[in-house]
């Protein structure tokens, strides 16, 4: 919002400027106009009297003046020397031909100073037509205050347009086109809250999508264990010795714990965007963090005959994170190494400036090209082998990228070049 402030600012003292310059101008010029004619004529004149007053005794200045006054009627006057303060500058001109140009709150007036009585001022009140003047004033401010209007107008113009394309935006995904945007442009005042819109607009799409998937996940894979349970009630009910009850009721114990075990899971991805709320980042040395990691995952390597090997970086790397999320996060991804190794599964660390990336890599058979771009989608699972029977729910790579997303960082898959098989990189944002 800072641009718009200065924009704002920029705008209002940018109009005041401008139009007071043109306003100055065209005053100034319409005072030389009147200083080539009306004014031309009192300076002559006061020069003319002034010169008939050096001409008289001091002590007749006051009659002389008056009977001037009433002669030309003009309001003409006497002034002490004295009385009168002005710049150094502006007393020179006092005694320059046409005298000194001066204004009250009233009208305007000429002071000249008489060369026979350096102590006497003569002091000449220029008429004015108040409602010329009146008007004057009035046009004048109207055009000030309509130009300033228009310059306001014409900056909000752009700012205006950008807010209706946010609403018709708005109004759009709220019919249910989620996938719309609102197109970037370089001369956009708020483009700060245009980019947090999109985010929203993006985070809102990818929730529905999720609950959209879990819905349909959820009520596609119940339909197995509740029929197996309608068979395992009928089976009981029909057996006749209490042998076979307790074999159908210990199978409909088995289905009944796959059905909570799979709606505990389901439940829980549906809510972990609450969690992204509550996340408690702290400043963690992640050579530590990485070191603590592979040695509770050691006995899981050893169950399955893998080597476990961590490169830790020579300087310490700090980052701000929720150590209990990434370590979930990094747990998953190890996890699923260790299963899919052939013999090892190596974790290293890069970094520079401004980003921190923690690389999992094993050598096992790696993923399918064209499964690379969905393997982080919920209940997608690549092995058919892993059923939900046994507690898999295609749900470990779709946390691993909601993590990654409260972060602000980026997770990609791709296979390995060095070791030939999965290769996950986390990267996440070093902020200073």
């Amino acid at each position: 919002m800072r641009r718009l402030y200065i924009s704002i600012v920029f705008a209002v003292l940018g109009s005041l400027f401008i139009i007071s310059w043109g306003l100055d101008a065209l005053v100034e010029e319409h005072a030389d106009y009147e200083d080539s004619s009306d004014i031309v004529i009192y300076k002559k004149l006061i020069e003319g009297i002034s010169q008939q007053l050096n001409l008289i005794p001091h002590n007749q200045l006051s009659n002389e003046v008056k009977k001037f006054s009433q002669y030309y009627q003009i309001d003409i006057s006497l002034e002490q020397a004295s009385n009168v303060a002005l710049p150094e500058s502006l007393s020179v001109q006092l005694s320059q031909t046409g005298g000194l140009l001066l204004a009250s709150e009233s009208n305007p007036y000429l002071l000249r100073k008489l060369n026979a009585h350096p102590d006497a001022l003569i002091e000449i009140h220029l008429p004015t037509d108040p409602i010329e003047s009146q008007n004057v004033d009035i046009i004048l401010t109207s055009i000030l205050y309509l130009g300033v209007c228009s310059i306001i107008i014409l900056w909000l113009f752009p700012l205006t347009r950008r807010l209706f394309i946010l609403t018709s935006v708005a109004e759009k995904i709220g019919e249910g086109n989620l996938e719309l945007r609102v197109s970037s442009s370089k001369y956009s005042y708020i483009r700060s809250f245009e980019n947090s819109f999109n985010q929203m607009a993006a985070k809102i799409e990818k929730l529905v999508n999720d609950n959209q998937i879990l819905a349909r996940s959820l009520s596609h894979d119940i339909r197995t264990p509740m029929s197996c349970l309608r068979f395992g009630v009928e089976a009981a009910l029909d057996a006749k010795s209490f042998e076979k009850k307790d074999i159908y009721i210990n199978r409909m114990e088995a289905e009944l714990t796959r059905m909570e075990d799979m709606t505990s899971a389901f439940l829980e991805y549906a809510g972990m965007e609450r969690k992204a709320f509550n996340l408690k980042k702290e400043t963690v040395d992640i050579n530590d963090f990485l070191q603590n990691v592979t040695d509770e995952l050691q006995s899981l390597a050893q169950q399955y005959n893998i080597a476990l090997i961590y490169h830790k970086t020579s300087k310490p790397i700090t980052a701000l994170i929720d150590e209990y999320w990434c370590q979930r996060a990094i747990q998953n991804l190890v996890g699923n190494a260790v299963q899919y190794a052939s013999k090892s599964v190596y974790i290293n660390i890069t970094s520079n400036s401004n980003l921190l990336t923690i690389n999992i890599e094993d050598d096992g058979k790696g993923i399918p090209e064209n499964k690379l771009n969905v393997i982080f989608d919920p209940f997608v699972k690549l092995d058919t082998n892993r059923s939900r029977e046994n507690g898999h729910f295609g749900l470990g790579l779709a946390i691993c990228a909601k993590v990654m997303d409260w972060h602000q960082g980026k997770i990609v898959a791709k296979n390995s070049t060095q070791h030939g098989g999965a290769s996950f990189s986390l990267s996440f944002p070093l902020k200073k």
